[in-house]
């Protein structure tokens, strides 16, 4: 009887230590899981500074150093103004240095910061954040626009054509870009042959001079000063050739004679009026 006692008080014993081992063991277990601790990170931006000057619109460039954060972990820059965000600069990896950051236009004044906090921290009741001091932002200087006086060309004047050197006899005004011309051996009919030529093109070719008068239709370019000149073939029996011209634009006639030998040419310059 006196070992079934003591039997059953050593059971009792040890199931008190037991459960007071095993609670004692959950306790701490939990003061170890709230007692871990993160490192305080932090961001100091030191450009721009107080000495910065930015221009708008152009690029910027930010520089900055931090504590206990990773590389992998990424800083977003805000730029504000009076304290008011006036432009989101980006979100970057922490690789302390960005530029060619694009500013918005339209901004200017002295009193400006960059603002920059760490995004997902370890510690979401540590978060790394600085503000800059203020700064300075002018507008970039507007261009002024050189008009430049256009200095209209002066027109290229035939000078010569064939070896022949060219001589101009007159200048007529017309207007309208379609003309008509007579043409007629003037004096003796000696068989003169001629062309006539338009600004260098041939209009008449190789004829033989008549007294009755041969009509043409030319059409003159209105952008320029058109050369009719007369090409001689031939002498003729008698020196030079020599032709009568009558240039008409259904308005006005002008009569003109024009000679030509195997050296040189007359010519008549025409401008259609605007």
């Amino acid at each position: 009887m006196k070992h079934i006692v003591f039997f059953a008080v050593a059971i009792c014993f040890f199931q008190s230590y037991f459960l007071h081992s095993k609670n004692g063991h959950t306790n701490t277990l939990c003061a170890n899981q709230t007692e871990q601790s993160y490192s305080k990170t932090a961001i100091t931006i030191s450009n721009p500074n107080s000495n910065t000057v930015w221009m708008s619109p152009g690029k910027a460039k930010l520089e900055w150093s931090t504590e206990n954060i990773p590389e992998n972990k990424t800083i977003q820059f805000y730029l504000s103004k009076d304290d008011m965000v006036v432009q989101e600069l980006g979100i970057f990896s922490n690789t302390n240095f960005i530029d060619e950051i694009q500013l918005d236009p339209g901004m200017e004044g002295d009193n400006y910061r960059v603002f920059g906090i760490e995004l997902f921290p370890e510690d979401k009741y540590s978060i790394a954040k600085f503000a800059t001091s203020m700064f300075t932002i002018k507008k970039v200087p507007r261009v002024k626009s050189t008009v430049v006086e256009k200095i209209p060309e002066k027109p290229v004047i035939r000078e010569n054509f064939d070896g022949r050197s060219i001589n101009y006899v007159k200048e007529l005004n017309v207007t309208g870009a379609n003309i008509q011309i007579n043409l007629w051996d003037h004096g003796r009919k000696d068989g003169d042959i001629v062309s006539i030529y338009l600004n260098g093109e041939a209009i008449v070719s190789k004829y033989l001079l008549e007294y009755t008068k041969k009509v043409f239709e030319l059409k003159l370019d209105p952008n320029k000063p058109n050369d009719l000149f007369l090409y001689a073939h031939n002498l003729g029996q008698y020196p030079p050739n020599t032709v009568s011209i009558e240039i008409t634009d259904g308005a006005v006639s002008e009569n003109i004679i024009l000679n030509s030998d195997l050296k040189s040419c007359e010519a008549v310059l025409i401008n259609v009026t605007k």
